[in-house]
């Protein structure tokens, strides 16, 4: 099938879903879960879902109201891991700035039973290591900010609070990212009159801001590339989840090991990810069957030749928009130059329905889309969708 052909692939109307959004305490453009669910219904949203870093404590209060909303909540987690070998042979996969790393998912988890000994094990290595990375990058961005002229008092702790307040949870709910640490700078620099923040940044950055220094979205984006990434004062190196770590914990947690794609989201595509073809058979040798795209940073041409080669390596592949910066987008996907299509409407929807039905089966005890190994089962794939499909739209009657 010829990339026109894909886009012009007959479709029906498929509900709207989404598998990949940030929700406070995370970094998100929500400011509550309360807010992204209202957003959610808002838009007719029949399933959504959560994709946290760090923590899930969140995830009861978020399942509660998706189900109050008539939104079904399904569950996921994201990782930062690293992959030595990879690494090593200076190969880019899904983070084009640094070779070897790989964010990884988990879909379908199971997060409200007691972890096994050593998913809590895992769970609270990454906690500890990200709280430990947060309190360092704020004790150093305090400092050289005092230094140029503003002395912010910032602790990672008071930020953390003034995050989870923000938020409406408890504080222990927050491990900070660099995003929320960008933020809490940048609110601070506009208490300044305009003539002075631009000097105090222009001293911490020892040149001239390049961007708008009221945008605020702008300046926190300008603040992490000029002083939290490699290089820059405020730097502190991450101590990235080995990827046999990360995949592990997945399925300890029940879930379905996801690769998100980056695909043309950067120029050049990473190498790992060229040709797609490669790609999945890539991912099927190290136990991956599921795949998601956030289709805003890609094409929609990209989008279907990405689709097209998992679908056709017997993969799964979903869609979502991550929600990660202080712009609100719409919930429902759409590419970087238009509608997803309906060859990739449909996929995104089947997908959906096979994490919703394996995380409705697992729950109870039986088989889904993958086993305790990362295995796949011997369950069609078709008898998943049609399983999601009648839990999805029976709670949207």
């Amino acid at each position: 099938m010829s990339t026109s052909e894909v886009r012009e692939a007959p479709g029906d109307s498929f509900p709207v879903v989404n598998t990949h959004v940030h929700f406070p305490p995370n970094f998100s453009a929500f400011g509550t879960v309360a807010d992204a669910i209202d957003a959610a219904a808002r838009e007719g949203v029949s399933a959504v879902g959560i994709s946290n870093f760090f923590d899930q404590q969140v995830y009861a209060r978020f399942a509660e109201q998706a189900v109050a909303a008539g939104v079904v909540p399904l569950y996921g987690l994201e990782f930062i891991t690293l992959d030595d070998d990879l690494a090593a042979a200076g190969t880019r996969v899904n983070d084009p700035a640094n070779p070897g790393r790989m964010y990884l998912c988990g879909k379908g988890i199971t997060p409200f039973r007691r972890k096994s000994e050593d998913a809590a094990r895992i769970a609270a290595s990454i906690r500890s290591g990200n709280d430990a990375r947060a309190a360092e990058m704020v004790a150093k961005l305090s400092d050289w900010f005092a230094a140029c002229g503003l002395d912010t008092g910032f602790t990672a702790e008071v930020i953390a609070r003034d995050v989870a307040a923000a938020a409406g949870v408890p504080v222990e709910w927050v491990s900070l990212q660099e995003r929320h640490v960008a933020m809490a700078f940048q609110r601070a620099l506009a208490s300044l009159p305009a003539e002075e923040r631009a000097a105090v940044l222009e001293r911490a950055y020892g040149g001239p801001s390049k961007v708008d220094i009221d945008d605020a979205v702008a300046l926190q984006g300008e603040l992490r590339s000029r002083l939290i990434k490699v290089g820059t004062p405020g730097f502190v190196a991450e101590v990235p989840l080995g990827f046999t770590d990360a995949y592990r914990y997945v399925l300890e947690m029940d879930g379905i090991p996801t690769y998100p794609t980056l695909a043309d989201g950067t120029s050049p595509v990473c190498p790992f990810e060229d040709p797609p073809e490669r790609l999945a058979a890539q991912l099927a040798e190290r136990g991956i069957h599921a795949a998601e795209l956030i289709p805003l940073r890609n094409t929609g041409a990209c989008v279907d030749a990405y689709v097209k080669a998992f679908t056709d390596a017997g993969m799964i592949v979903m869609a979502g928009t991550e929600h990660n910066t202080l712009d609100r987008i719409p919930i429902e996907v759409a590419c970087a130059d238009g509608p997803v299509s309906a060859y990739a409407r449909k996929a995104f929807w089947e997908a959906t329905c096979v994490v919703a039905a394996h995380q409705h089966e697992v729950a109870a005890g039986r088989p889904g889309y993958v086993d305790r190994a990362g295995t796949r089962t011997p369950i069609p794939t078709a008898a998943l969708v049609q399983l999601g499909s009648q839990l999805i739209t029976k709670e949207n009657r």
